[in-house]
Formats: C-alpha cells, structure tokens, sequence
C-alpha cells in the first residue's frame, strides 16, 4: 500500500512559485557580488505538474542562460565531476606529467545569469546524490566550479508512495531553499493560453477543475491531448476519435469527463474574442442567456465562471491592446441580466487589480460603477 508522499516547503501554484523563484534569484545574485554562493533550490511536486518547465520559462523570459542535467542519468561518478587526463608540460622531461579532469559537457562555461537544472534529482542513486553534495554547497566539484552569477535549481518527486526516488537525508535537504508546487486551474489556464493551448481543452480544465490530477491525468498529459485535439474542428461529430485519444493519455474518469463536456456542448463556450470583437453585441448575449440554463432554473455558474476566467486572463495577459469595441463590450458582458452578482463582483476586481490602465479606463462607466456599490 502506498504510503503518504512527503513533499518539502510551502505549496505554491505556478505564479506564486515564479514570485518566489525570482526573489530568491535576485538575492543569491547579491550574494554571489560579494563572494558568496547563494542558495540552490528544490521545487517539489508530482509527475506531470510543469516544475521543469517553470524553470525553463523563468530562464527564456529573462533572457538566462540554461544549461540541464538528469543525474538519475549518471552511471558513476566520472559523469558528474568528469574523466581524468594526463597532462604533460613538457615531453623531454620525466616525472612532470599530472591529472587534471575534463568537465562533462553539459557543464556550462560562460558567465551567467543563468540557471543549472538538475531534473529529477532524488531518482538518482545515492551514491550520485551523496557526490552532488558539494555542487549544492559551493557550486562548484573539486574538478570544475560553476561560471560567476549561475544559479542552481533541482526537481523532485514527493518521498514515499509509489515514486522510485532515493530519500535525502538532512545534510543534502538543508543546503537548499524547498518549494511544492502545486496544481492551480486558474494559473494553469494563464499558461496555457500564452503558450496557444487549445481553447476548448482550457475551458474543460477551467470547468472540471476536480479531474485534473491522477496518476495519468496531469496537466502534461492534458497538454499532449488537447494538441492531438488541434485539427478536430468539430469535436462532437469526431466523438469516437475524440474518446480514444482521451483514453490513451487521461484516466478514465477524467476522459468520461471530457466526452460529457462535449456532448453537453461546453467545448462551444464562449471565447473572449468573440465577446471582447463582437460588432452586435445581441448574438453574445443570447448564447450567455443559453449558457447560464432555462429562465427560472439553477444557473449553470460553471460555465459562466469558466467565461470569466478566461475572460479575465485574456484581458490581464501581458500585451494586450484594448480595441475599438473592447470597452463597450466588457461592460456589456459585466452588465449581463444573467451573470451572478458574485461572479461579476469578482471579474471586476480582477480586472482592476491586474489590469493595465486601458483596462481600468475601460471600466469606467456609471452604471458598471452603481452595480459594483450596491452589490458591495
């Protein structure tokens, strides 16, 4: 029977996680200004959630160098601090020769700032663990030293249960700054959309948050099938295809799921194109009225909370020009007669929290501002 996975540091999503990535990075550099090492970092999480692409995208973003290395990879210790070669100063004398040991390849030579990954870090041998020891506490082997201003950063999988990793001892755990990753739909969701993830496949995260994690439901695995989703124009009338491929990468509850959100046409959720574009506004309103459920039953508050998150983070991403239409439309969909009072209260806010200020500007208007106080 499995036992509890045992996981290091405070459970942070993806963007509270880059926060505090990027914090510790900045100090470690004024750290290594005055002669120190810095402190590497240990991002713990299970399979599947991104923690090597959060560090990957931190590195592409700030324009860093990356340099990654697998030590589960590594067979003996030759692969970590490198292979001896003799040295011979000068060949018509005896006895000068000495050793010195060529750095393995994947050890990265010019300055930074930039960032050494070491993926996986606890599905290494212990013997290999116990060598990376010294890396962790002077970045550097007694064969080859990091480049000035490097940082170094390692992935685990939780202890315990049913992962094949090696367990840490203190010694190894206290020489770095220990962080969990954990799934978050909403910053999911804003990665997503900037990397072009289907939309559809976002909407279905976005509604069905509780299916995401399993053992081969991830949000990796959902990425690899909302991209073999990317030619289907047409999910339902490709529902036996549709079904398939979700079965070859997702738990089986989650792609019952997945097929129930087709069938039930939520895979045709309102984009925010469509709402922020629209040159009638009346269309849109329609299907948001068709949308929240009949006239007089339950509102169907998943869908439209699904509309406004993605409402919000298309708003909120970083390069976003407001159009001609824009304004008036955001304030018609805010003012919809079938959006909960609640849900509008809280796009709001997050609009005027993370907006720019042509997103805020495009919010003034008395009667969004009369709405927002009585519903205060």
């Amino acid at each position: 029977m499995a036992g509890e996975l045992l996981c290091y540091g405070a459970k942070l999503d993806s963007a509270r996680l880059r926060a505090a990535l990027n914090h510790t990075f900045q100090s470690n550099l004024k750290a290594q200004e005055k002669g120190r090492s810095g402190t590497p970092v240990c991002i713990w999480g299970t399979h599947g959630l991104g923690k090597t692409m959060v560090v990957q995208d931190y590195a592409r973003e700030h324009n860093w160098r990356f340099a990654y290395c697998a030590p589960a990879q590594f067979e003996e210790m030759g692969d970590l601090h490198g292979l001896p070669m003799l040295v011979d100063p000068d060949s018509t004398v005896q006895g000068d020769e000495y050793t010195v040991f060529a750095p393995p390849s994947w050890v990265p030579k010019d300055d930074g700032p930039g960032i050494l990954l070491l993926d996986d870090i606890n599905r290494a041998d212990d013997r290999i663990l116990r060598g990376l020891m010294q890396l962790l506490q002077n970045f550097e082997m007694f064969s080859w030293s990091l480049p000035r201003r490097w940082q170094i950063v390692a992935t685990a999988n939780p202890e315990g249960g049913d992962y094949s990793v090696t367990p840490m001892d203190d010694a190894m755990l206290t020489r770095m700054l220990h962080f969990t990753l954990a799934f978050d739909a909403r910053s999911w969701a804003a990665w997503a959309t900037r990397l072009g993830v289907d939309p559809r496949g976002i909407s279905f995260v976005l509604t069905y948050p509780e299916v995401v994690t399993g053992k081969r439901t991830t949000p990796r695995s959902l990425t690899q099938f909302f991209d073999q989703l990317r030619e289907l124009p047409d999910l339902k009338a490709e529902a036996e295809l549709v079904h398939v491929l979700a079965q070859s990468t997702l738990d089986d509850v989650t792609a019952a799921t997945f097929m129930n959100f087709v069938n039930d046409n939520l895979a045709e959720l309102i984009n925010p194109e469509e709402v922020l574009d629209a040159e009638d506004f009346k269309p849109v309103s329609r299907r948001l009225e068709k949308l929240a459920g009949p006239s007089g039953g339950a509102k169907r508050v998943d869908r439209l909370a699904t509309v406004c998150t993605r409402l919000a983070i298309h708003v909120t991403a970083s390069g976003y020009k407001p159009a001609e239409r824009h304004g008036e439309n955001l304030v018609s969909f805010l003012l919809h007669k079938d959006l909960p009072n609640d849900l509008r209260v809280a796009l709001h806010k997050d609009l005027l929290r993370d907006g720019t200020e042509a997103v805020k500007e495009m919010l003034r208007d008395k009667r969004l501002a009369e709405l927002m106080l009585a519903g205060m």
